[in-house]
């Protein structure tokens, strides 16, 4: 299972999701450019001192992840814009899933690039959660469904 952050613009939020990733032993991807400096110390505050132990692999471009794929990979986004909510969906071990900048979510070329779209299901009135806090949740079910988690 990979966690890829698509242009993260928030160094908290990034520090959050890779602090999860290494306690739960998940790759996070990071497809830059990023909104800030990956050293940059908020988000060395979110992710504390388990930031040392995440396995990161950053690419340069949307284009560069691309070509690190195999031909197995499957790429699933969280976005507001879908119909199927995650917990209707099939997770399996090697998914992508590919949370999109806090500020504006992804461009159409990643949207259509996408395997699956998935939603949170959210009251009508409000538009969306918290990337970190929507990552967890997606993360969680998909590492149940596979039996991903870690064993002690």
């Amino acid at each position: 299972m990979h966690l890829v952050l698509f242009q993260p613009d928030i160094p908290q939020n990034a520090g959050t999701m890779m602090r999860a990733a290494a306690c739960l032993g998940i790759t996070v991807d990071v497809v830059e450019p990023c909104g800030f400096v990956l050293s940059d110390a908020k988000m060395r505050r979110a992710g504390m001192d388990y930031l040392d132990q995440v396995d990161l692999v950053r690419h340069a471009s949307w284009e560069a992840f691309r070509r690190s794929l195999g031909d197995e990979a499957r790429l699933v986004l969280l976005t507001t814009r879908a119909e199927t909510a995650y917990t209707d969906f099939q997770f399996r071990p090697g998914d992508y899933l590919i949370l999109g900048r806090e500020s504006a979510g992804v461009p159409d070329e990643v949207h259509e690039a996408a395997d699956a779209r998935l939603r949170i299901p959210l009251r009508p009135d409000l538009r969306s959660l918290n990337v970190a806090l929507a990552g967890a949740m997606v993360l969680g079910e998909a590492l149940r469904q596979t039996e991903g988690f870690p064993t002690p």
